[in-house]
């Protein structure tokens, strides 16, 4: 955790960006990570049958790798799993939630925590934010390459000019790119077609 310390002292203009602000209805209650929930990536974690995601946020993809700098391979969703678990672990953050996607069975969150000491003592950090800044983190994008969350992507951007966490290995296995690259749009019946319409291409 030091050197999670180092960089947070750092990175904290970025990380203590102002909060979302929620579209519709009161937010929900706040509420912590409970200390037994299963994380499952660098950006969820299971709970009470249901699974919660950092809203805006794209891991590292397990089973995708990069070579550290001892020359070794290291799986890249893991490195990123074992940020997220080590940051709540530290801050203790508090969530809420944002929206609530596929049938009820996963919960969008924010998460912030207080600072309790140094200069920002009593400043609220956000969680996704400080995984992003220090490089274990992405901003998730939509299909058509635009950012989910658009502060999340500054905050990448700074942490890919400073090499910083996994930007700092040249063959960093880049979530985003990966995905689009997979990505193939829902299939069109011909007779919903226009004649004058023409098939979408994936983003590449």
């Amino acid at each position: 955790m030091l050197f999670f310390r180092r960089r947070l002292s750092i990175l904290m203009l970025a990380a203590l960006l102002p909060g979302p602000v929620l579209a519709q209805g009161k937010p929900s209650p706040w509420f912590q990570i409970p200390t037994d929930a299963v994380y499952e990536t660098g950006d969820a974690w299971s709970h009470g049958g249901k699974r919660f995601r950092l809203y805006g946020v794209q891991s590292c993809l397990r089973g995708t790798s990069f070579t550290n700098a001892k020359g070794v391979k290291r799986d890249c969703g893991e490195a990123s799993l074992a940020m997220l678990v080590s940051l709540v672990r530290d801050l203790r953050p508090m969530c809420y939630a944002a929206a609530i996607v596929d049938y009820g069975k996963t919960v969008l969150v924010f998460c912030f925590a207080t600072m309790e000491q140094g200069r920002n003592k009593g400043a609220r950090l956000d969680l996704g934010t400080a995984l992003i800044s220090i490089g274990y983190g992405f901003a998730s994008i939509k299909f058509d390459g635009q950012p989910v969350y658009a502060p999340y992507l500054i905050a990448q951007a700074q942490a890919k000019n400073t090499k910083s966490g996994l930007w700092a290995y040249a063959d960093m296995p880049d979530p985003n790119a990966i995905i689009l690259e997979n990505y193939k749009p829902p299939s069109v019946p011909n007779a919903a077609r226009s004649p004058m319409s023409t098939p979408t291409k994936a983003p590449r």
